[in-house]
């Protein structure tokens, strides 16, 4: 069964000025076991609606389960570095975003072929154990001679060695929500390609790492195997497991008058600062060549922003003096490509210098760029 939650429906709630949100709804039902299924594709939308339901729903005595599906998207855990995660100069260039998300754990790629599900309790009913046995469950029960099995490790493989589904998770005070993915058909050499760093070995951090792990897709086993089926058994899967027989209710994650509050959400979700921003302090040493030039690169990265960069230029090749304003200038900038391009060219106009140097400088910038 599917309700669609719409302006006409609060309206036929009995409220002429929209007095019920989402949480108020969900107490009228009564359920003990309430199913969602986001009508979004956005990862920003999506991500709020997590968050607005943790933080808006009584979850006491109430479960839900939320499924949801992605556009393609590289998704950060909350205290994860970006540079050190993935190929950010392949995803400008492939037009896929970046978002963190507020929950711990590694990266991951989704996109339609990925099912996403997030499960609701309160603290005291907080059990991946069990939310996994739901995932499990509704595969064998689709095919029962298909080998699946979670780990210690909250994932879950294929054959023993294949990862199929990560988990994450995010503990408030009285809430609590675990997500997983689940990969049906995920275009795996977007996947390998984005999630593979350009800059990681000349980053130094304590930021979380990922655990990178063999994957593979239902589909590749079993054609069969569609993402609908298997929301579908998850459905089923979930209410056996819970005793519960609540019906599936499609929501729209960007309507301000059923959750209140969750465009702001989204919209501080999608800001600089929390995606790159919240980075763990890290520095980067590296060499670059720059007409057969050996140039040693050193900054430190605190809040996403520039806070030291400093040069090794021999004497001979660049002056001293342009140097050290050369890094000056980056200095208390982000460490972003755009920025960096951007300062490079401010600097050069606000520069007195000679067409082989600027040269240079537009060399050594790419040489920056190319870390970022």
């Amino acid at each position: 069964m599917i309700l669609r939650l719409s302006n006409r429906a609060c309206v036929l709630s009995g409220s002429a000025r929209l007095k019920s949100t989402l949480s108020t709804f969900f107490d009228e039902m009564g359920k003990a076991g309430i199913i969602l299924k986001s009508a979004s594709t956005g990862i920003f939308e999506n991500l709020a609606l997590e968050d607005w339901i943790h933080d808006h729903v009584d979850l006491q005595n109430r479960s839900m389960l939320l499924l949801w599906r992605n556009c393609p998207v590289v998704v950060i855990g909350r205290h994860q570095n970006p540079w050190q995660e993935c190929n950010l100069p392949l995803m400008r260039r492939l037009g896929i975003p970046l978002a963190r998300r507020r929950s711990g754990g590694g990266t991951v790629y989704h996109d339609f072929g990925n099912i996403n599900m997030t499960f609701f309790t309160s603290k005291k009913k907080y059990d991946r154990h069990r939310n996994l046995k739901v995932v499990t469950g509704a595969l064998k029960a689709l095919r029962p001679d298909l080998d699946v099995a979670a780990t210690d490790r909250f994932d879950i493989l294929l054959n023993g060695n294949h990862k199929i589904s990560g988990t994450a998770a995010k503990l408030g005070r009285t809430s609590a929500y675990h997500h997983c993915t689940l990969l049906c058909s995920v275009e795996r050499s977007v996947l390998s390609s984005v999630l593979k760093s350009n800059a990681s070995e000349v980053i130094k951090s304590n930021a979380t790492p990922s655990v990178p792990s063999p994957v593979k897709n239902l589909l590749d086993v079993d054609p069969t195997l569609d993402s609908n089926i298997i929301m579908d058994a998850i459905v089923s899967q979930y209410n056996n497991e819970f005793g519960f027989d609540g019906p599936v209710i499609t929501v729209d994650p960007t309507h301000e008058a059923l959750m209140p509050g969750i465009q702001k959400m989204a919209q501080d979700l999608q800001t600089w600062d929390w995606i790159y921003g919240k980075t763990p302090k890290f520095s980067v040493c590296t060499s670059i060549v720059v007409n057969d030039v050996n140039i040693k690169l050193d900054m430190v990265i605190k809040n996403g922003t520039v806070e030291q960069c400093a040069m090794e230029i021999p004497e001979d090749w660049l002056p001293s003096e342009m140097v050290n304003e050369f890094t000056s200038a980056l200095n208390g900038s982000r460490y972003c490509s755009n920025e960096a391009a951007l300062l490079v060219a401010a600097f050069m106009r606000t520069h007195s210098m000679t067409d082989d140097v600027a040269e240079k400088i537009h060399r050594l910038c790419a040489g920056v760029v190319s870390v970022m």
